[in-house]
């Protein structure tokens, strides 16, 4: 399977069981924590994964060297606006979990995802987090428990733990 800019990808994969993840990735400026997100997502069985503002498109030479060959099997999209994109896959019955700390936040892993399950994890900007309007849309905001004096992992690092628990957890 290869995937096409603008596929919609909600096919599961015949191997891929549990629920059906897509990834959004809003405003990601690096492209090596775009290519290890794109990594984790085939390596976890994500079905698509919308690239939104300024996130570099999986055709740039940094996402391939990250990627190591999941941004050529990854089905992905590009949406401008992260929050256009999510609203209308509100409309399509998904629904939006921000990864974000705050006050509306909590711990990933005490949620359960069921095999029916259409979640879209949306990750946000390195610096500013995911846009609050995006958060508005969000259905909830989870964040991973934090014990140490650094508040956050890197966004690639925090993806991978939060699109595994999603999908395995």
């Amino acid at each position: 399977m290869s995937p096409k800019e603008g596929e919609e990808g909600d096919q599961r994969r015949e191997s891929v069981s549990g629920p059906l993840v897509h990834l959004l990735l809003d405003n990601i400026r690096s492209t090596y924590n775009v290519g290890s997100l794109l990594r984790t997502a085939e390596g976890a069985g994500i079905a698509h994964v919308h690239l939104c503002g300024i996130t570099p498109k999986p055709d740039h030479p940094k996402v391939a060297k990250t990627g190591l060959g999941a941004e050529e099997i990854v089905p992905w999209s590009y949406h401008p606006n992260a929050r256009i994109a999510a609203e209308a896959l509100v409309t399509k019955g998904w629904r939006i979990w921000s990864l974000e700390t705050g006050a509306r936040a909590e711990p990933i892993f005490a949620i359960r995802t069921g095999e029916a399950d259409r979640v879209v994890l949306a990750v946000g900007n390195e610096v500013t987090g995911v846009d609050p309007a995006l958060l508005d849309l969000s259905e909830r905001i989870v964040c991973l428990p934090m014990d140490g004096a650094k508040r956050s992992l890197n966004v690639a690092s925090a993806g991978a733990v939060a699109i595994y628990w999603l999908r395995f957890g």
